[in-house]
């Protein structure tokens, strides 16, 4: 069980490594594309339509190549768009964006059905959030090394080590090609319906429920990621290396969140308790994002985003358990891939959102205020997503 938890953990931490990336370098790569630093949301929406379109196929191409096998192409897909990002062009910029998600969709539906062949179901809302620990373990490497290795090398030498670094990881994972891949379907055809698993969520109330909640969290989450720094430079004084070390900061408070909350939820034998704790920290965090000065000590803010981080980057382990829970038997990798279209949506869509708020705002600290509405609606739909698991179950004993 170790070594595949270690595998899947350390590949999504590099794509979200890479999937960050530009996010902890906005004000650089601003100045060298020639564009304000708030269309970071755009650049995130690109990279979410690549990650969109390999949800949707994720679950047929795992089960067509194996979770081993589509690992490596998530890695050789997020290495070569770091190396393509190195172009100082907008246009391929944004491509490279989206090669980057490519590879990012198509990560969790391969871990989620590898993790469900070697996870106990009593541990397996803990596994599930370990693994999850990799987004906010690759924002703290983002927020760590981007910023000093930028200043020191270039921005476009700090891409390349990060694209090096998942080609290597697709090499290292070759030796387990053979054990992971043996339930492999060869039968498969992975694009011949690549709307089966969207399909699958709809038709299912409470993976539809849950699927939408997933959108609302996944716009907060993701606009923490990509806002904090710029909110931090351009609002609150900090320098771009104290505001990647907050940004790191927040990452590390959510890889521990990811881990708190999977445990909890085993305890309770219930996600729901968990994610209203989740609701209520992330909403009382994102108010007092909106009253911060740049006469707050360092150390205040700090505290605040990681209150933030542990609560708004921590949902993801349960949730993902919680939807291989209620796929049916041998389909989470598709549920996976479906719900995790909505919850990729809910950033392709989020982020240009925050990006207009901002705009009609004036004030990143406002629009991170409007997420509180978003964190309210997300537990409803959670909320809905239990009663209907609830009614289901009753049906079903009748």
């Amino acid at each position: 069980m170790l070594l595949p938890v270690f595998a899947t953990t350390a590949v999504l931490t590099l794509a979200a490594l890479i999937a960050i990336f530009p996010a902890t370098l906005a004000p650089l790569l601003a100045q060298a594309l020639g564009v304000p630093a708030s269309l970071i949301g755009v650049q995130i929406s690109f990279l979410y339509v690549g990650a969109v379109s390999t949800s949707l196929l994720g679950g047929g191409i795992t089960e067509r190549f194996g979770a081993c096998r589509t690992s490596q192409l998530s890695l050789l897909a997020l290495g070569g768009g770091a190396l393509l990002a190195t172009v100082p062009s907008l246009v391929t910029f944004s491509i490279a964006s989206v090669l980057i998600g490519l590879g990012y969709g198509m990560t969790n539906p391969a871990a989620s059905h590898l993790l469900m062949r070697f996870t106990p179901v009593a541990r397996r809302g803990l596994i599930f959030s370990i693994k999850q620990t990799g987004v906010p373990l690759g924002g703290v490497l983002a927020g760590l090394v981007a910023p000093p290795l930028a200043l020191l090398l270039g921005w476009q030498a700090a891409f390349v080590t990060v694209g090096v670094a998942a080609l290597l990881g697709a090499v290292l994972l070759q030796p387990l090609h053979a054990r992971w891949d043996d339930d492999r379907d060869r039968s498969q055809g992975w694009a011949a319906a690549p709307f089966s698993g969207l399909a699958l969520v709809w038709r299912y109330r409470p993976l539809r429920y849950i699927s939408l909640a997933g959108t609302c969290f996944a716009w907060v989450q993701l606009s923490l990621a990509a806002f904090t720094v710029v909110l931090l430079v351009e609002e609150l004084d900090f320098t771009l290396v104290a505001a990647g070390a907050v940004m790191a900061g927040l990452q590390f408070a959510g890889a521990v969140g990811r881990i708190v909350w999977g445990a909890v939820a085993d305890r309770l034998r219930g996600v729901l308790p968990a994610f209203v704790l989740i609701s209520g920290m992330s909403m009382t965090a994102a108010t007092l994002v909106t009253v911060m000065s740049p006469d707050w000590p360092t150390a205040l803010v700090a505290a605040v985003m990681c209150l933030f981080g542990a609560s708004a980057l921590g949902w993801n382990g349960i949730y993902l358990a919680e939807v291989a829970r209620l796929a049916p038997e041998g389909r989470v990798a598709a549920a996976s891939g479906g719900s995790l279209v909505f919850t990729f949506c809910g950033v392709l869509f989020g982020a240009p959102a925050f990006t207009l708020l901002h705009a009609l705002l004036g004030s990143y600290q406002l629009a991170f205020g409007v997420l509180t509405l978003v964190c309210a609606v997300g537990l409803a739909c959670f909320v809905a997503s239990s009663r209907a698991w609830s009614r289901e179950s009753l049906l079903g004993k009748g």
